[in-house]
């Protein structure tokens, strides 16, 4: 190994260090047998497979959840109000593209990083979103455990996106600024109502971003067959 190769493993670690505390072990897939294998030892078609079908997971329960939670706490003359008295999705900006010219300009490095900063900006948020629904009298189970499935789903869908990365863009590596937090700190103790609306709007926000982590995922699997011919409806 010459010293450049040296170099950049070291700024390899450095940067990933974050990701890599937080999640504590690596990641783990099943081959063809079910045997648990770790997910960078697989090639990138197959995590690229394993991701995605993680974040469809992911998308599909937040959906469940948010229905859910919206049945169980929020007025019907409030549901289309959550966005009212600053109740605003936070998270950066990542508009979908819209037609085939947009799709084909994106870079794959772009579609990657967007969704490894949408995953981080979630993982915080949805730690608090578990203690503030521990606090609701009469909370059920199941959305408890839905919206606790998520947020332990999250962190390993972060750390399969990191390992694709390293695959699919070689020595392309991270800066620090994708581990910056891109969702408003929740740590007021509001009224009743206040409180179910911002849920709800939490909720509601990830919901949304989920879909995008998900169509992102896609959009990237068919530009590895046929760049010009992928298209979302």
């Amino acid at each position: 190994m010459n010293m450049m190769q040296v170099i950049q493993s070291v700024v390899w670690a450095v940067l990933l260090w974050p990701c890599l505390v937080s999640l504590g072990v690596p990641l783990e897939c099943k081959d063809e047998q079910g045997s648990i294998i770790l997910c960078a030892s697989i090639s990138k078609e197959k995590l690229l497979d394993r991701v995605i079908q993680h974040a469809e997971l992911i998308y599909r329960v937040s959906e469940e959840s948010c229905t859910l939670f919206e049945e169980m706490f929020v007025p019907f003359p409030m549901r289309s109000q959550r966005n009212h008295a600053g109740y605003t999705c936070a998270t950066k900006a990542f508009p979908i593209p819209g037609s085939k010219s947009e799709i084909q300009q994106i870079s794959d490095k772009w579609l990657l990083h967007s969704v490894l900063i949408l995953v981080q900006s979630w993982i915080e948020p949805l730690v608090y979103l578990q203690t503030t629904l521990d606090r609701y009298d009469d909370a059920p189970d199941t959305l408890l455990k839905k919206t606790k499935w998520v947020s332990e789903k999250l962190l390993s869908l972060e750390q399969g996106v990191v390992v694709l990365i390293r695959k699919m863009l070689d020595d392309d590596m991270l800066t620090t600024s994708y581990y910056e937090q891109g969702v408003a700190p929740y740590n007021l103790q509001p009224e009743v109502l206040e409180s179910v609306l911002r849920d709800y709007t939490l909720l509601s926000c990830f919901k949304k971003d989920a879909h995008k982590m998900e169509t992102f995922l896609k959009l990237l699997k068919c530009r590895q067959t046929d760049k010009y011919s992928c298209f979302l409806h």
